[in-house]
């Protein structure tokens, strides 16, 4: 490809990113949605100008590392603290209910091979935190207990997910499903985490150093993408995605991080907040073009649509989808109104599904028709999702304020005690 054809591919891409991620935002539906129909109308589904070659595919790498750096930056350990025993239950029930019932289904019932089995069962584990807390924003409920158990557990959730993302990235490299790689990965893995966030604060405290000495407005967003370059190529050196470099990165420089037994190098909130606020045009620069190359991976075109076979793995897979996310919920000690809140806001897949998915596909681990109900599947919890927390709200919102108002007086002790 000649540069000027590569720039007017990089035009489309960009500029039909935003206008169709804009229009969704614009009816309530999540911005990464209409960046993925971008990718449909200008791929080889509809009008066939772009196809996802080696350099897109690149760029789309840099833009899910920076995605998962995002991601890291956001999360918050505090949340998990302090929801505790109940985030931890919906995390897990809603991380090992998904996992199993998906790959149960592919394996045994559609009878697909053991990797693509997990790979699916995999997708289905992400929740997306980005959407979830969107949703409860919208309706201003964030800060009420459903709200925080779900926070919690969403953040609990992706942690895992990245885990076990980094356990199927190794499954494919190896071409075999063995406890020996399973016990090598989680060792890189934990060792990477161990010694990542330390390392991470010691950079990112020289960064904060020489941006207090040097008068240089592009220092930060370079040093730090620097940084999260250098901690992507550490993780693929140990054995896992170089993604969860990116993750363990943001993870470090994160305002809510902290590290144990006393070994935390302070950061200031203030150069915290610079971090976020100079990185994230870069980040929505890259990021759509991740999303837009999981819809120009897609051909419509070339799918059966008349197979038995590729709708009855939709519809199964998105009812396994929809159902094993509540599982976690119902074992936490919550009136049923609350417990169906926290279920339903752990549905959405968005951002977060369509990076398993992509992985999925770039290692041609999916063939079409799996690729596509994969796809299909996440977008219709990342739509509709959200639609169905609010109308829920709006017919159970008197049940559900009671609740909020029978909080026992030893609880509301409890969190002043936390609090002071």
């Amino acid at each position: 490809m000649d540069i000027s054809s590569f720039l007017l591919q990089l035009l489309a891409i960009l500029l039909s990113a935003r206008i169709l991620g804009e229009l969704a935002a614009s009816v309530q539906i999540p911005s990464v949605i209409g960046e993925l129909a971008a990718g449909i109308v200008i791929g080889p589904s509809l009008l066939g100008w772009i196809e996802a070659d080696q350099v897109i595919r690149l760029m789309a790498e840099i833009g899910v590392i920076l995605l998962l750096f995002q991601v890291g930056l956001e999360t918050d350990m505090g949340k998990l603290i302090r929801t505790g025993v109940k985030s931890t239950i919906v995390a897990f029930g809603g991380f090992i209910a998904p996992f199993a019932a998906g790959f149960v289904t592919c394996f045994y019932f559609f009878n697909l091979n053991l990797l693509v089995s997990l790979f699916v069962g995999g997708t289905l584990t992400a929740t997306s935190i980005g959407i979830t807390v969107r949703t409860l924003s919208d309706i201003h409920k964030q800060n009420s207990v459903e709200g925080q158990i779900t926070l919690g557990a969403a953040v609990l959730d992706d942690i895992l997910g990245v885990v076990l993302l980094a356990l199927l990235y190794e499954f494919t490299v190896t071409g075999d499903v063995s406890w020996i790689n399973t016990t090598k990965v989680f060792l890189f893995i934990g060792v990477f985490f161990l010694l990542a966030p330390p390392l991470a604060k010691l950079i990112s405290h020289f960064i904060q150093y020489l941006d207090k000495r040097i008068d240089n407005p592009g220092l930060i967003p370079s040093t730090i993408i620097s940084l999260v370059l250098f901690f992507a190529w550490l993780s693929h050196a140990v054995g896992a995605p170089e993604l969860l470099g990116g993750f363990a990165a943001g993870l470090a420089l994160s305002r809510r991080f902290f590290l144990p037994f006393g070994l935390a190098i302070k950061t200031e909130d203030a150069f915290s907040q610079r971090i976020d606020k100079q990185m994230t045009p870069i980040i929505h620069l890259f990021t759509p073009i991740f999303f837009v190359t999981v819809g120009l991976s897609l051909d419509l075109r070339a799918i059966d649509w008349s197979s038995p076979f590729f709708w009855w793995f939709s519809l199964i897979l998105l009812a396994v989808a929809i159902v094993s996310k509540f599982f976690g919920a119902f074992f936490i000690k919550e009136p049923w109104a609350r417990k169906v809140v926290v279920g339903m806001a752990m549905v959405p897949r968005g951002e977060v599904g369509l990076i398993f998915a992509g992985l999925g596909s770039a290692a041609g681990v999916f063939d079409k028709e799996v690729y596509t109900s994969l796809i299909m599947v996440i977008a219709y919890t990342t739509l509709l999702s959200p639609f169905w927390i609010k109308l829920y709200y709006k017919r159970f919102r008197v049940q559900l304020d009671e609740i909020e108002t029978l909080v026992p007086r030893e609880d509301k002790h409890s969190q002043k005690i936390r609090n002071h």
